[in-house]
């Protein structure tokens, strides 16, 4: 029977937790001494998974991070493997506190950092303004058009258009299954048209073009006229008198015409787009979406609070960094509420539980649902544990608003957006909403990216990083070797940086992001 100390196979994160999460596999029989205990781990442990390290009562909480993330089913004895078999959900009462931990704000950085990135000039909205990419849009309405949105995209490809425009990072289609059968004016509607301004407001959009089918609930003059979308900007430089290119298939004459419609439009476009180079800017400008997918047991011990250190060094520089995934805040809320700068802005986070507890029930759903089985297979056992490790993401400082699905975050600081916990969705409404780079934490080995945004994607172990290692940006893991959070914080500001500046991600050097446009619809399809 090997006899370890329990630090060198596992994590003991917070002094009142009754587990431990596994740092690597445990065999069966593993003896580890404990603050002058021993504890014997009777059955195999996997990487990310729990065992406990007192007696738990049934019914008692099961603690990590220092929080609820379920109760013990039946008693639970010391070593033993904690998860889906003895571990349950029950509700419990969470004391909202608003503002009872407002943090200090932090102090000014030893070095004002800088990036690379465009300048789209005084007219805009600073959320709008300051890109990482030079890229042009082809947006579908409806679903109806997406084909013929690809087609165009992939015509100029063939050309090889771009050829001659290097400060042009890309044409891409933004394509999606929506854009009728929405309750006209309605909540859908307005949701969806919410989405697609925001990517073609986004900074990272030099220009774009609207294709219709002409018949669709999404039209584009009632898009343009909602959102405010009446003048069309090439490059950096506003066209007050130029309206957006709009092309309908059925007044085209057709798939064909509208393709070839298109390809005429975009490279006229070209070389106002090509105008506007990189500039040296102050990372104030960063908005940082954030975002963690194919979660494991230690994505709330390696990744996330890497993350969450890289989102304090953001706000710290005077920048933005964005939370989503509400269901996956849902128990642990109230570590947030707590760090509200009112109560009106933990109301409005409460406000977004209630409305998710509320929405689930109507279609007979338990937000417990997640994890998935994935997660479940990578040691997380509930959602509270799920969303306890998933708030790490957003760092130590002050929740300065909550703000809806793709709506404009136009504050400075750490901010929450109300969106699903699916990954594609989720990131679609962050990317909408203005982040201009993003990190994507993941312990199963998720391969998203999210144009026209840079997608950073940050391993939470080292055996599936060496495994994906074409897929992953950086490893997270080497913390469970001994490496601090701190520094792998500090790689991944860093690497967001550089990103920021220019250099390609994984997803980007893979050609990833242009399928994972995927809006949140929310009421029926008619």
């Amino acid at each position: 029977m090997p006899t370890l100390r329990l630090d060198q196979v596992a994590v003991h994160l917070r002094p009142v937790d009754n587990i431990a999460v596994a740092a690597r596999p445990i065999p069966p029989d593993t003896r580890l001494t404990h603050d002058g205990g021993t504890i014997t781990v009777a059955t195999p442990v996997k990487m990310g998974h729990k065992f406990a390290v007192v007696p738990i009562k049934e019914g008692d909480p099961v603690l990590k991070f220092g929080q609820v993330i379920g109760f013990a089913a039946r008693f639970i004895d010391v070593g033993e493997h904690v998860h889906v078999h003895n571990v349950k959900v029950e509700r419990f009462e969470r004391d909202y506190a608003f503002g009872a931990d407002l943090p200090v704000p932090l102090p000014p950085p030893a070095v004002w950092e800088t990036f690379m990135g465009y300048d789209r000039g005084p007219d805009r909205p600073a959320h709008q303004r300051y890109g990482t990419r030079n890229t042009i849009a082809i947006i579908s309405t409806v679903n109806c058009s997406a084909s013929t949105s690809k087609y165009i995209a992939e015509r100029l490809r063939a050309m090889n258009v771009l050829k001659d425009f290097p400060n042009i990072d890309g044409v891409v289609p933004i394509v999606h299954k929506q854009g009728c059968g929405h309750q006209y004016e309605g909540p859908d509607h307005k949701q969806l048209e919410r989405t697609l301004a925001g990517f073609a407001r986004h900074p990272n959009i030099g220009a774009y073009i609207l294709i219709g089918l002409g018949c669709e609930i999404v039209q584009a003059a009632h898009l343009i006229e909602s959102e405010k979308l009446g003048t069309v900007e090439l490059g950096g430089v506003r066209n007050a008198k130029q309206p957006p290119v709009v092309l309908t298939i059925q007044e085209c004459g057709g798939i064909g015409k509208t393709t070839d419609a298109g390809v005429k439009a975009v490279i006229a476009m070209l070389p106002r787009v090509n105008d506007i180079c990189r500039v040296q800017l102050p990372a104030k400008h960063l908005i940082l979406g954030t975002n963690c997918g194919g979660s494991d047991g230690n994505s709330g011990v390696t990744a996330n609070p890497a993350l969450g250190v890289a989102s304090d060094l953001i706000v710290q520089q005077g920048g933005t960094t964005i939370l989503g995934e509400t269901p996956e805040i849902y128990g642990a809320e109230h570590v947030l509420t707590r760090r509200a700068v009112s109560a009106e802005v933990g109301q409005k986070l409460v406000d977004r539980i209630k409305w998710w507890e509320w929405y689930t029930g109507v279609f007979g759903a338990e937000i417990n649902n997640n994890p998935s089985p994935g997660n479940k297979e990578g040691g997380l056992t509930t959602i509270y544990e799920k969303s306890n490790g998933a708030i790490a993401k957003a760092g130590s400082t002050a929740l300065v608003d909550v703000v809806q699905y793709a709506e404009p975050v136009t504050a400075k600081g750490f901010v929450v957006m109300d969106t699903p916990g699916y990954d594609p969705v989720s990131m679609t409404g962050i990317v909408a909403g203005g982040a201009n780079v993003c990190v994507f934490t993941t312990g199963r080995g998720s391969v998203y990216g999210c144009k026209p945004v840079p997608c950073l994607k940050v391993a939470t172990n080292t055996p599936m990083y060496e495994r994906m290692e074409s897929d992953m940006d950086i490893d997270a893991g080497k913390i469970l070797d001994g490496a601090s959070v701190e520094s792998v914080g500090r790689e991944i500001f860093a690497a967001i940086l550089a990103a920021a500046s220019g250099k390609k991600t994984k997803s980007e050097l893979h050609g990833v992001g242009e399928e994972e446009f995927a809006p949140w619809q929310i009421g029926p399809t008619l």
